[in-house]
């Protein structure tokens, strides 16, 4: 039986507008969005994944809120840094395109499914 992720997702491609988006700072304003699981790349355009998970793990709102890292990087540096600023998983992107859907499907399930975490209010 397949396991299908019925929550929804948003694509953002910028670090900035992601920030952006989850402190509220655009036309969403007044919208409450906390989003259950955040996938980041380190390669985005505005500000890079790292600086974007630092970002969000000094934010109090969303320390408990299951951030992983996604990317083709596989520096040591970028996965140490990434864990010290406290991402929850690194994976490797696979580079054919239904090798990485599978991936963030299993990866989806994991975090939305099978891992039990408690949020903040």
């Amino acid at each position: 039986m397949k396991e299908k992720i019925t929550e929804k997702l948003l694509l953002i491609e910028d670090g900035a507008e992601a920030l952006d988006f989850i402190n509220r700072k655009n036309k969403n304003e007044g919208f409450v969005y906390k989003p259950k699981v955040i996938f980041l790349d380190l390669k985005l355009p505005q500000m890079n994944g790292l600086e974007v998970l630092e970002e969000i793990r000094a934010n109090k709102s969303y320390e408990r809120i299951p951030v992983v890292i996604v990317t083709s990087s596989m520096e040591d540096s970028d996965i140490e840094t990434a864990y010290e600023l406290g991402v929850n998983s690194f994976i490797a992107k696979p580079v054919d395109f239904s090798e990485f859907v599978a991936t963030i499907k299993e990866v989806g399930t994991y975090w939305l499914r099978i891992n039990q975490h408690q949020q903040k209010a």
